[in-house]
């Protein structure tokens, strides 16, 4: 019975390690919908209008479209700006899941709609609750890049083991803080904000409970001062959490005005 007992156990245990072997080996194939962008362009009715691309985060869809949005569009809008919002994934037409999203599709699709409208000077960046690297994909195996670029994966964060028990319980803080933990990986993933031509604002609430936003944008300008970038750059820590920069667009239209003024 003893004996018994240890193989049913081993068997289990032989069984347990090759699925989690092929959960962090295993490649999804990308959908057919993979680079196709959705967008929705909205335009006041001024004849040179700066143009505003906008992106959502993790939820997908086209972020800028939901009715929460709507009053900052149509202030936008109303200060003479034109917005283009951009889905990339989880949203009609679109990928499912933020899994190897061609940076080259939405790079084009913005391009073509500019050109298009005579829309074609792009000045500035602004970034609420960002990142200074690229993460994993989010898919149930977690192996791959969020994103892709002339067809190869944008190197990103790895996903180890021990984040599972985090990402189980929802803490996406302590998740993103221990893939964070891999120094070499971290290097290899910094998005290089110092080729960005132009003024950057970012804004981060220093109780995010979504990922380390603050410290990742402090290391942004940390790169940026260390590549003598020259055009303006700030980080403002706002209290409060994820979403808190959503309270805060009045620096963003002042940031605007500035930097990217309506004639």
């Amino acid at each position: 019975m003893k004996k018994r007992t240890k193989r049913i156990l081993l068997i289990i245990s032989l069984i347990f390690i090759s699925g989690i072997i092929y959960i962090f080996t295993y490649v999804p194939s990308l959908p057919k919908e993979n680079g196709v962008v959705e967008t929705l362009l909205y335009l006041g009715n001024s004849e040179n209008q700066p143009l505003i691309v906008t992106f959502g985060g993790a939820e997908g869809g086209i972020g800028w479209h939901r009715n929460h949005m709507k009053g900052k569009r149509d202030t936008l809008i109303q200060k003479g700006y034109a917005i283009l919002a951009i889905g990339y994934f989880n949203a009609d037409g679109t990928a499912r899941n933020l899994d190897r999203i061609s940076l080259d599709a939405i790079s084009d699709t913005i391009m073509n709609i500019a050109k298009k409208n005579k829309i074609d000077q792009y000045k500035a960046v602004i970034a609420l609750s960002t990142s200074n690297v690229s993460f994993p994909a989010i898919t149930w195996s977690s192996n791959t890049s969020s994103w892709s670029y002339n067809g190869n994966e944008v190197p990103y964060v790895p996903a180890p083991l021990k984040i599972i028990l985090p990402a189980l319980k929802g803490d996406l803080y302590t998740a993103h803080s221990m893939m964070l933990e891999d120094e070499q990986a971290v290097k290899n993933a910094e998005i290089q904000v110092e080729n960005i031509n132009g003024p950057i604002l970012i804004l981060s609430g220093k109780n995010d409970d979504q990922w380390p936003a603050t410290s990742m944008s402090n290391k942004i300008i940390e790169r940026l001062k260390k590549n003598n970038f020259k055009y303006f750059n700030e980080h403002i820590i706002l209290d409060g959490g994820h979403i808190e920069p959503l309270n805060h667009f009045d620096l963003v239209y002042e940031f605007l005005e500035k930097h990217l003024p309506t004639e």
